[in-house]
């Protein structure tokens, strides 16, 4: 890793703070805090090219072990998909394309176009996973150049289902995706890691998000927060492993300032010190077997 990241992409302040470090599959991983909004972020870190050459060959072997979709890995994401389709019911009545960027084996894409009847196009850098999902019958492109060169339309959905937490600068992606990428009145659909019960610090994850870390970066993006939840399916029953969110574009105007989040630190702790117990206590609601 050679890349040291000074300024908050959120707030653009460079007062910081080491907020955790650990070694990761050989990897050292430190994460700092910015002072001025809360954000947690990856520093020092992988380049561009190396994050690039990383998830070409190494992603799916180092946290998989396997370069090929395994059946615990495609059960977990028809899962994951119940839960997403559910998170939209009663905001969304109707969609035409959609778009779902880290598609994977496809099973989002597939779940959603059973649900609305949707055209899928996939942005997978995987190929064995890319492949996949072209074997059956996805759309699926290695990246989104690639996506707009085939193919120029806008999308009523665009989703990133643990996405974000590995985009080097989610704020820009997220307005080019607003501006290039999402037909007007669109929506957007996310789900990332809770920094309050996951894991979270891993050396492909260069941000770790809160609730409200995520919802003023999304905000800062352009966009309107509909709707928020924190939860644990598919692997949990009690324990709020991650945070979904449904968005949809707004004014530049409507923008509010950034917003400092307090006792990070403070909630980090209570929040795993609650997973351990709710783990010891309730295995099996806190770990769904099979997930």
């Amino acid at each position: 890793m050679s890349e040291f990241v000074q300024i908050c992409t959120l707030c653009g302040s460079p007062e910081n703070a080491r907020f955790d470090q650990r070694e990761f599959h050989g990897h050292q991983v430190i994460n700092l805090i910015c002072r001025n909004c809360g954000l947690v972020f990856q520093s020092p870190r992988m380049t561009m090219a190396e994050l690039d050459q990383f998830y070409q060959a190494e992603y799916r072997s180092m946290y998989q072990g396997d370069e090929g979709p395994s059946l615990k890995d495609i059960n977990v994401q028809m899962a994951r998909t119940i839960s997403l389709v559910s998170f939209v019911d009663g905001h969304i009545n109707h969609l035409n394309d959609h778009l779902d960027i880290g598609s994977s084996t496809g099973e989002l894409l597939l779940g959603f176009q059973k649900a609305f009847g949707t055209q899928p196009f996939g942005v997978e850098p995987g190929g064995s996973y890319r492949r996949y999902a072209q074997d059956q019958g996805m759309e699926v492109f290695p990246s989104l150049d690639a996506l707009q060169q085939a193919n120029g339309s806008r999308f009523d959905l665009i989703t990133m289902a643990h996405v974000m937490e590995h985009l080097p600068d989610p704020v820009a992606y997220l307005i080019d995706l607003r501006e290039e990428y999402l037909a007007p009145g669109g929506w957007l659909l996310l789900e990332v890691p809770n920094l309050y019960a996951h894991d979270s610090f891993e050396v492909a994850h260069l941000f770790a998000f809160s609730a409200h870390t995520l919802k003023q970066l999304v905000q800062r993006a352009g966009f309107e927060v509909v709707a928020l939840k924190k939860h644990g399916l598919p692997r949990s029953l009690v324990l709020p492993l991650y945070i979904t969110l449904l968005a949809r574009p707004t004014s530049v105007e409507k923008q509010g300032p950034i917003r400092l989040e307090r006792g990070v630190t403070l909630k980090r702790r209570l929040g795993m010190f609650r997973r351990r117990v709710l783990s010891r206590l309730f295995p099996k609601r806190a770990w769904i077997p099979g997930s």
